[in-house]
């Protein structure tokens, strides 16, 4: 049995996973905004399950998490990042305001959650952090820049982490998920309130009142939540697992015509070096 720490509990793959944590008995510290949407998981696992009011962009309230599960079972084993939104602008309809808090959510309120749960896994050397995060971090949409932007800046600090990790036994998997049937591209996404007429072409044809995705995505969260478990359960977890046929045939996608350019570039990049001398 080992403890996990999940945040954005109250609905999407965050609520999925809870629920395939506590199902295969594990401990369960669920977090959401609003604690009381993720009572009824507390009442269904009253053993397991501990519900915690959690904004991640709140310090305060990140140590306290943390520090209430530890508390209540004794340490946590594995940490999931999951609480983040996604923000529709082109870049240069792109609010400061809104980009300041997109990455207070997407970024840095999981370093603080990081930060916080690692003295006890490093004292314990042992444990893994699961850091969500989108297969936009790769395509990089029209449209999603900021949230892109901040999908990547985790992957980068996750790459990292994972080599100051590994000998410690510590492991970090970064998720790529295509598109899932949650509130992620409904309740969740916002936009930004400026509208260029340049961008409607681009961008535009990915704004909330022009997007008609929601709803009929492919991914099921449920079996996306049993992935994950079966990938942090593994002797050897990934350091991306990807969760989707549209996430898989978009990365290799990408990776192909990177390939390409690569191989069309390469004499130009070669060239930059000084030259050999004998």
């Amino acid at each position: 049995m080992s403890t996990w720490l999940i945040t954005g509990g109250s609905s999407g793959l965050g609520r999925a996973l809870a629920h395939a944590v506590l199902d295969a008995g594990h401990n369960a510290v669920v977090t959401a905004r609003n604690v009381d949407s993720v009572r009824d998981l507390t009442e269904a696992y009253s053993d397991n399950a501990l519900a915690v009011a959690l904004d991640v962009s709140d310090p305060a309230r990140v140590a306290a998490a943390v520090h209430e599960g530890e508390e209540r079972f004794g340490g946590i084993d594995v940490l999931v990042n999951n609480a983040g939104y996604g923000y529709r602008a082109a870049v240069e309809e792109g609010d400061e305001a809104d980009v300041a808090a997109l990455f207070a959510t997407n970024v840095f309120g999981p370093v603080a959650l990081i930060k916080a749960v690692l003295p006890g896994m490093r004292a314990r050397r042992r444990g893994a952090i699961v850091n969500i995060s989108s297969i936009g971090a790769r395509v990089c949409p029209p449209g999603s820049g900021y949230y892109a932007a901040s999908k990547a800046a985790l992957e980068g600090l996750s790459g990292s982490l994972r080599k100051e990790l590994a000998p410690l036994g510590i492991h970090v998997v970064v998720v790529e998920p295509g598109g899932f049937r949650t509130d992620f591209a409904g309740r969740s996404l916002q936009q930004s309130a400026t509208v260029i007429d340049d961008y409607a072409e681009t961008a535009g044809k990915r704004r909330k009142e022009n997007d008609t995705a929601h709803g009929t995505q492919p991914g099921d969260p449920a079996r996306a939540a049993r992935a994950i478990v079966t990938a942090v359960e593994a002797d050897q977890p990934p350091a991306l697992l990807m969760l989707g046929t549209d996430a898989l045939t978009a990365i290799r996608a990408v990776i192909d015509a990177q390939l390409a350019e690569l191989a069309a570039w390469e004499g130009t990049s070669l060239s930059t070096d000084f030259p050999a001398t004998n």
